[in-house]
């Protein structure tokens, strides 16, 4: 496979100019409803399709776009902005990608991404359970070998693009008895359709659809597996055993980096909507921008979610470096979160009434900023990452 030569900054921009007009045509005027509705917006899916945003980070060898982290950043930012969630589609298809992308043998590797890439099977990242979360060697589904299959039992749960997706790169206990732990873990691409036929494969179904405070229109589900078989060279992620958990946290590093961009794109239309309607409303017989309560507000929310964006562009410049970014993505992902939940709690303090209104988008920025906080592992977790390599990398 040839190098990865990014684009020139002219290129770039024109990428980022049609998926702009693409966002004020065709997103801007449907967003409210199908987020509203809870309904899966499959028209804008296919635009993503032809877009090649389910191809963008994966190399064009594949017939992927094979954009840097950085202009990938760039592009989630502006339709986060629009409607985060959809953003959340193809990320979770490209964090799949990657991990076949990044580990997985050749044949592998031509089988699987060139169906990703053109979005022929879209999928996400399998690695929660009911019992396990953020602690993923605490994970329970099990994939024993027999002959050149994998048999597969056990349920993920919180699943992106688990019921309207066609796989799923399965995380599962190989060595149940492994010690450490994560030894005994491995990485299964699992489709739930024949990708030929397409139709429906035995042994795997969906659960139930699983209602969301906010993060709607893109759909949270279940995966059940019970006795699914799948066949072992085309399956399991670089051809050997006991992997999968560093395969794992290798797909969270795009992962944490997207969820911070995400939270920027929430951030800064937040901010926005708050700087345009204090200058229209008035109070006291002139805008509220005039009054310093509303400046202090203002002026931390535009500090804030720009150090955001620095991170952000920070963290994707180290990962297209190929340098190890769990610092940086983690650092990002955890400023940024937290940003766009105190930027939107203000924006809605801001828009006072109207931003308790369903007609305005603040609700929707002020439900959707908490998942930042959690997804792609929880900040909690981000600041021991943090800390850990900060220790590591500055030993005494």
């Amino acid at each position: 496979m040839a190098d990865t030569t990014y684009l020139s900054e002219e290129d770039e921009r024109q990428i980022l100019d049609s998926i702009q007009k693409w966002l004020e045509k065709k997103v801007a005027p449907v967003a409210m409803q199908l987020e509203h509705d809870n309904e899966w917006p499959a028209d804008l899916v296919a635009d993503m399709t032809e877009l090649g945003l389910f191809g963008a980070l994966i190399h064009p060898d594949y017939g992927g776009l094979g954009l840097s982290a950085s202009t990938y950043t760039k592009i989630v930012t502006m339709i986060s902005e629009e409607w985060m969630s959809l953003s959340g589609i193809f990320n979770s298809h490209l964090m799949m990608s990657i991990v076949v992308q990044k580990f997985g043998t050749d044949k592998q590797k031509e089988y699987w991404l060139p169906k990703f890439a053109a979005g022929e099977l879209r999928g996400a990242l399998g690695l929660t359970e009911p019992d396990a979360g953020t602690d993923l060697q605490s994970i329970r589904t099990v994939a024993k070998r027999k002959g050149d299959k994998y048999v597969v039992n056990g349920t993920k749960t919180w699943i992106s693009n688990a019921i309207e997706g066609h796989c799923v790169a399965l995380l599962v206990k190989t060595d149940p008895d492994a010690q450490p732990r994560y030894k005994g873990m491995s990485m299964l691409i699992v489709p739930k359709i024949n990708p030929e036929t397409r139709a429906p494969l035995p042994g795997v179904k969906n659960g139930r659809k699983l209602e969301k405070l906010g993060y709607k229109g893109i759909d949270s589900g279940e995966f059940i597996f019970e006795d699914y078989e799948c066949d072992a060279e085309l399956s399991l992620v670089g051809g050997k055993e006991g992997e999968g958990f560093f395969m794992a946290t290798g797909g969270l590093e795009i992962g944490r980096i997207n969820v911070a961009a995400r939270s920027v794109g929430i951030a800064r239309r937040a901010l926005r909507e708050s700087v345009q309607y204090s200058q229209l409303r008035k109070t006291m017989g002139k805008p509220i921008c005039e009054h310093q309560a509303i400046q202090l507000k203002l002026g931390e929310m535009a500090a804030k979610t720009r150090a955001s964006e620095l991170l952000v562009q920070d963290a994707a410049a180290a990962y297209d470096r190929g340098d190890r970014v769990d610092m940086e993505a983690g650092m990002a992902k955890y400023f940024a979160s937290e940003t766009a939940v105190e930027v939107a709690t203000e924006a809605m303090r801001i828009h006072g009434g109207y931003g308790y209104s369903k007609e305005y988008v603040i609700e929707r920025l002020y439900r959707d900023a908490p998942l930042m906080c959690i997804g792609e592992g929880t900040n909690e977790m981000q600041r021991i990452i943090i800390a850990k390599q900060l220790v590591k990398r500055n030993p005494a």
